[in-house]
C-alpha cells in the first residue's frame, strides 16, 4: 500500500473501502472491502425499553467533537484494537479537515462513551466506539442516530455487523447494494455539526414517538 495521505483515506472511503492494522503495534495497514457490509438503517434503531428508561434518567451530557483525540485513544484502549498511531493520525488529520467527528457521552465534563466516524457527502462510516458506564456506548449511537437524521445523512455504515449492533438494529446487505447505497449519498451534503444539541432524554422522546 503507498503511503496513506488523509487524502488518500477519504478517497478510500469514497470507493467503499476502509483501512485496518492487524493490532496496535502493528505497523501495517491494508483496506478492507467485504463481501457483506454492516450498515444501521437511520429508521430503524432499536430502542428498548430498558435504554428508554436508562436516557430519561441519565444526567449524562451529549457533546459533539469536544476532544475527538480522546475519543479515538478511548476507542483504541483496548486488548484487541485494529487502531494503531498511524490510524489514530490519521483520523485526527481527518478531523481538523471537517470529514471526521466524536459523539460524546460525558459524566460532570467526563468522558465516559463515544462514537467517532468519517464523514462524506450524507455517508457516515462509524469506525469505532467505546463505554466506561453501563449503556454509555447505547446512548452514544442512539444520540448519533438521531442527530444524522436531523442532519439529512442517508448512510449509516458500521463496516462489520456484530451482535451488539445487530440488537440495536443493523443488518448486512451486499456489497453492490452498499457501493448503490454509497454512491447516492456522495451526490448530496449534509452538516453534522449543523443540528442544536439535545439532551438524552430529548433524544429518547424524539425516537421513541416515531418509532
Amino acid at each position: 500500500m503507498p503511503d496513506l495521505t488523509p487524502e488518500l483515506l477519504l478517497h478510500g472511503y469514497a470507493i467503499g473501502i476502509f483501512p485496518m492494522a492487524e493490532h496496535r503495534d502493528d505497523t501495517e495497514i491494508f483496506w478492507v472491502d467485504p463481501e457483506r457490509r454492516g450498515v444501521l438503517p437511520l429508521d430503524g434503531f432499536h430502542m428498548s425499553r430498558s435504554l428508554a428508561k436508562a436516557m430519561r434518567r441519565s444526567t449524562f451530557e451529549v457533546a459533539i467533537n469536544r476532544d475527538f483525540d480522546a475519543v479515538v485513544a478511548a476507542c483504541a484502549d483496548r486488548a484487541d484494537t485494529w487502531i494503531n498511531a498511524e490510524i489514530s493520525s490519521l483520523y485526527s488529520a481527518l478531523h481538523l479537515r471537517g470529514h471526521a467527528h466524536s459523539l460524546e457521552i460525558r459524566d460532570a465534563g467526563s468522558l465516559v462513551g463515544g462514537v467517532y466516524g468519517v464523514t462524506l457527502g450524507t455517508a457516515f462510516f462509524g469506525e469505532s466506539m467505546f463505554s466506561r458506564r453501563s449503556n454509555a456506548s447505547k446512548m452514544a449511537l442512539a444520540a448519533l442516530i438521531d442527530r444524522l437524521n436531523r442532519a439529512g445523512f442517508t448512510l449509516f455504515d458500521t463496516q462489520f455487523l456484530t451482535t451488539h449492533l445487530a440488537s440495536l438494529g443493523a443488518q448486512e446487505i451486499t456489497r453492490k447494494a452498499y457501493h448503490t447505497l454509497l454512491e447516492h449519498a456522495q451526490t448530496r451534503t449534509a452538516d453534522f455539526t449543523g443540528p442544536e444539541p439535545l439532551t438524552l432524554y430529548e433524544v429518547m422522546q424524539r425516537m421513541t414517538q416515531t418509532s
